[in-house]
């Protein structure tokens, strides 16, 4: 298989392993990927486990055609890509090792001995120039080990992105990426989301065209637009599908009941998508995907030697393992005389982030009665209320409840322009302003192409966001300009009001339809003041307040580094120099100079 002229697939399949690392069922074998590229100078990227040792050297000598390599460039050191390094500097005396420094110790560790008259130490920013390619070498610390170098190429565009977007799975197998590459991120990388986050911000930079990595196939085109979108996804621990998992454990079948009661009952609601797994039976490794897959969960155990089931148990560690977060989580106990699951399963989250619990738990004494049952429905009922909602069918269009959730706050109105186009932005200026009749004022800056569209069109929806919406809808929404930008561009899952504005997929706990009825010029701002034609309720999450938005999203603002200047406190933009000038308006989110502080 030919990546390009220069770059040749050299890897292997293996259908003879059972569980990969010890833990993860492999049903369709795995890829052990390896390349070769052939230039004035000719490089190996990585080698394959140590049971197919010859078979790639194979592969090696077949693509060199009788030339001798001049490096190996070892990227990870898992010995499913590195077994091979001794045979290799075994069987080409003149070869070099180009690694990381900490790669070359746990060389020392493997074989020992660290190659030091036949080695190049290469870290962030190194290049090495193999005649028409050049390799540039990116520090990739705990993607998932600490040695890690990813390898970018730019002669063909081609990153080498070691263990980063692997899969399960050998590549003479056709099977869905998506599923198989998740279980893989969330069992191995998943933990380590920080880690991937700044390496894809590094790849933001660079012109990639192909993807090459350790495992699975490689990435092209669609693909790997497919594959880059799910690794922010998955790597800002945010939900991949709107939807619930249960995940349950039973001894003597009535907490499999009552999770399985819950199921139908949240199919019957219109849940968009419900998984179930029971985890003494099922694939763990699965379970937690789905966990991380799904934006709510459901974990049901009985009370077990005063603690929870132990697959319960396993199950939740892993998830608090690997940094689960930003999720909605109900509970479901079973206790026959001392019920102690739910507090148990509550406690072992209390480090982790966002976690928001139903406010119903459903408690079973031994089997279901009607209270337990009656539980089951009040907890399909929170748990869809935001389903429900976003449907018109059956949506209750004037709930004064949706009013409930404005205050000094942050918002996403949305509108849409004469052409159709939609558009939305932050606003932190929204408040009920009266009550007979309802009205509601919004203030915009003049300077937003919102406030012209809005005065075209005299129709708004403000979004009123919850306290899971990640800093990247401030960025999306706020940092951009809707005239010249499409903010709305692969955004999935819209729904809209009657007014034909959208309302946003996620992160939204109410909405308010609103119609111009009077404009006020505010000087640099103007204001417009609202009939409420809908309110809806959408969840029952926290508003995000400005003080939440300071204390919990805005990322911190680097350190100064000696540099003057003054930084927005809104969006973090810094204007640098001695002084601010009185009238200085913030360039990305429009905010005056009284929202800039000293850098620090």
């Amino acid at each position: 298989m030919d990546i390009s002229k220069d770059i040749l697939y050299i890897g292997v399949n293996d259908h003879s392993i059972d569980l990969f690392e010890g833990q993860y069922d492999v049903p369709n074998g795995m890829a052990y990927n390896s390349y070769a590229i052939l230039d004035g100078k000719t490089a190996v990227m990585d080698t394959v486990d140590a049971r197919f040792r010859h078979e790639w050297l194979d592969n090696l000598e077949k693509a060199l055609a009788g030339r001798k390599p001049d490096y190996l460039v070892v990227q990870h050191m898992e010995p499913d890509h590195s077994a091979n390094i001794a045979a290799f500097m075994d069987a080409f005396p003149a070869a070099t090792i180009v690694s990381s420094a900490k790669a070359f110790a746990m060389m020392g560790n493997f074989f020992g001995k660290q190659w030091e008259d036949r080695r190049i130490v290469v870290k962030e920013g190194d290049t090495l120039a193999l005649g028409r390619h050049v390799l540039h070498f990116v520090a990739a610390p705990m993607v998932h080990w600490p040695e890690v170098v990813v390898t970018y190429d730019e002669a063909d565009k081609v990153l080498f992105s070691a263990d980063g977007f692997g899969k399960f799975g050998a590549l003479d197998v056709d099977e869905d990426w998506d599923c198989e590459a998740r279980r893989y991120y969330f069992g191995i990388v998943g933990k380590y989301g920080a880690q991937v986050q700044a390496l894809l911000k590094k790849a933001a930079g660079l012109d990639i065209q192909t993807v090459c990595p350790l495992h699975g196939p490689v990435l092209r085109g669609g693909a790997l637009a497919n594959a880059l979108a799910k690794y922010q996804i998955w790597s800002g621990y945010e939900a991949e599908t709107d939807g619930v998992f249960v995940a349950y454990t039973s001894v003597y079948g009535h907490t499999k009941e009552a999770a399985l009661r819950l199921v139908e009952l949240l199919k019957a609601r219109g849940c968009p998508k419900v998984g179930a797994a029971d985890l003494a039976r099922d694939d763990m490794a699965e379970a937690v995907e789905d966990a991380f897959r799904h934006g709510k969960l459901v974990l049901a155990t009985t009370t077990y030697n005063a603690e929870i089931f132990p697959f319960m148990h396993t199950f939740i560690d892993h998830l608090v393992e690997r940094n689960y977060q930003n999720r909605t989580i109900g509970l479901i106990e079973n206790g026959s005389w001392a019920p102690l699951a739910a507090k148990i399963m509550r406690g072992r989250f209390e480090k982790s982030k966002n976690i928001r619990f139903t406010d119903t738990t459903v408690h079973i004494q031994s089997a279901l009665s009607d209270a337990s049952r009656a539980e089951l429905e009040a907890l399909a009922d929170e748990l869809c209320r935001e389903y429900v909602a976003r449907a018109d069918a059956a949506t209750p269009k004037n709930d004064p409840a949706a009013l409930n959730n404005i205050g000094y706050g942050l918002y996403v109105v949305t509108t849409r322009d004469e052409k159709g186009k939609d558009n939305g932005l932050i606003v932190n200026t929204v408040a009920q302003v009266s009550d007979n009749p309802t009205r509601v004022a919004v203030t915009i800056n003049k300077l937003n192409y919102s406030h012209h569209v809005v005065k075209q069109t005299g129709a708004l929806n403000v979004n009123c966001l919850s306290e899971d919406a990640p800093f990247e809808i401030f960025q999306r929404y706020g940092f951009q300009s809707g005239r010249t930008a499409d903010k709305f561009a692969g955004v999935e899952g819209l729904s809209r009001t009657s007014n034909g504005l959208a309302v946003l997929p996620r992160h939204v706990c109410a909405v308010l339809s609103l119609k111009v009825e009077q404009y006020v010029d505010m000087g640099s701002h103007g204001m417009f003041v609202c009939s409420v034609a809908e309110s809806r309720v959408l969840s029952s999450a926290p508003a995000m307040t400005y003080a939440y938005y300071h204390a919990n999203v805005k990322p911190k603002p680097q350190p100064a580094g000696g540099r003057k200047g003054w930084v927005c406190k809104i969006c973090g933009y810094v204007h640098e120099g001695d002084t601010l000038p009185d009238d200085f308006i913030c360039p990305l989110c429009k905010h005056g100079a009284a929202d800039f502080e000293p850098l620090a």
